[in-house]
């Protein structure tokens, strides 16, 4: 069986360094943007510029990665009348959570499937070929682009049917800016303390490459209390101990300096809850 020949729909800082590892793919590469010199690097490494949208859609596999929902609703919309029963369009911008599972209904009856495939890692990831990769899709389709998603992808995960990978996209990138908001919390508490904010970033950065950061948590398969026997018990109390104490620390230190620290009396609240592990503070932790 020979290979689906791709198409790369929108080359910006995210999806040209995605698309340059598609270029040798044995079935081709047909690609384009609205910036005809986006598509010139990607033309002189072996791809094929399409003169439009609807050109792209001689492909049999189909990645589009612009930026914002809209202007996936106005590609897919420009591509729809042109695609051939059995095409796959992988979407990898982050959209509005309905919008996947909407438009692989709307397009069921063509026999075009549509699978959502947000990314995580950014172009440094994308360059590198480390990209994480949540996929939406049914069985078939996520059988074709894993392949694909592979020459970018060091991570593809399978979330479930269409709409799922946005779904933990949208809670992969709360953590993150969650996690920025509480960085500034923190950094305002520091500069009330009178601490050097660049000292304080190169230790924040040291220790979270040692301990994984929040992440490091994130290994249960459910949000109920944990049993005494849980592997993770003794772990996350000796956690949540700890916790109490820095946190309590710092909610001091800022009432004392006439710093607020929202985020930080919401850790104190739920932090224990959140771990498993809120019945009680085990003896020698607080």
């Amino acid at each position: 069986m020979s290979e689906p020949r791709l198409g790369y729909i929108g080359l910006g800082n995210q999806g040209a360094p995605m698309a340059k590892r598609l270029v040798d793919w044995p079935g081709g590469l047909i690609v384009f943007d609205m910036r005809a010199e986006a598509m010139t690097p990607l033309v002189e490494a072996g791809a094929t510029a399409a003169d439009s949208v609807a050109d792209v859609a001689a492909a049999d596999v189909i990645s589009v990665t612009v930026l914002t929902d809209a202007q996936v609703r106005d590609v897919i919309g420009e591509l729809a009348d042109h695609l051939r029963p059995g095409t796959v369009i992988a979407i990898h911008s982050t959209i509005e959570p309905g919008t996947a599972p909407e438009l692989a209904e709307t397009l069921r009856d063509r026999g075009i499937r549509i699978v959502d495939a947000p990314v995580s890692g950014g172009s440094g990831a994308a360059q590198n070929g480390e990209l994480a990769v949540m996929v939406g899709a049914d069985d078939d389709s996520y059988d074709i682009v894993k392949p694909v998603f592979k020459r970018w992808a060091s991570m593809v995960v399978r979330a479930g049917e269409p709409g799922a990978g946005t779904r933990m996209k949208v809670a992969r990138n709360m953590l993150t800016f969650v996690g920025f908001a509480a960085a500034f919390e923190a950094q305002r508490l520091a500069v009330a303390a009178g601490i050097d904010l660049q000292k304080l970033g190169r230790v924040v950065r040291h220790s979270d490459a040692q301990s994984g950061g929040p992440g490091a948590i994130m290994v249960r398969d459910d949000l109920g209390p944990l049993a005494p026997d849980h592997w993770l018990y003794r772990m996350f109390s000796h956690t949540r101990g700890l916790a109490d104490k820095d946190l309590r620390l710092a909610l001091t230190m800022g009432e004392a300096s006439g710093v607020e620290l929202p985020l930080a009396e919401i850790a104190l609240r739920d932090l224990a809850a959140g771990l498993g592990v809120s019945e009680q503070i085990p003896t020698g932790q607080e």
